[in-house]
């Protein structure tokens, strides 16, 4: 009888282990390369990696930055980035690709595709897989 009643217990368990953000559904372990921003090329070279489950990180043309992938997939959404401080000709670029990501609030991982995008705005985000 004890066993029976730990069964549910242990199958939530489990639940809560998965993650169920972007890096649960292929993109954990993965750098991708920033490849279109609204559906043009990109205004300067960006990655983003997700190197843990609930995490990203990447880098823009000047600086580093990492943060909490905060809601479940399908849906995408960052806490707070922490972005390091670094200044160069192209930080107005990169300005402009980090408020995009943090406008970001659907994701689709299809292969070596990771597609962000912004419902309501049309805004889009399209990173390709560097491996």
């Amino acid at each position: 009888m004890r066993v029976a009643a730990l069964i549910p217990l242990l199958l939530l368990a489990g639940c809560a282990a998965r993650d169920e953000t972007v890096t649960g559904y292929g993109a954990l372990g993965r750098t991708y390369d920033l490849i279109e921003m609204d559906g043009g090329p990109p205004p300067a070279a960006a990655t983003l990696e997700f190197p843990e489950p609930g995490r990203l990180a990447g880098d823009g043309p000047c600086n580093r930055f990492s943060g909490p992938v905060t809601v479940p997939y399908p849906w995408f959404g960052t806490g707070p980035l922490a972005v390091t401080r670094r200044g160069c000709p192209e930080l107005a670029a990169e300005q402009a690709i980090l408020a995009a990501l943090a406008a970001m609030d659907l994701a689709e991982v299809a292969g070596p595709l990771l597609l962000l995008t912004a419902s309501g705005s049309g805004r889009s985000l399209v990173f390709q897989a560097a491996d």
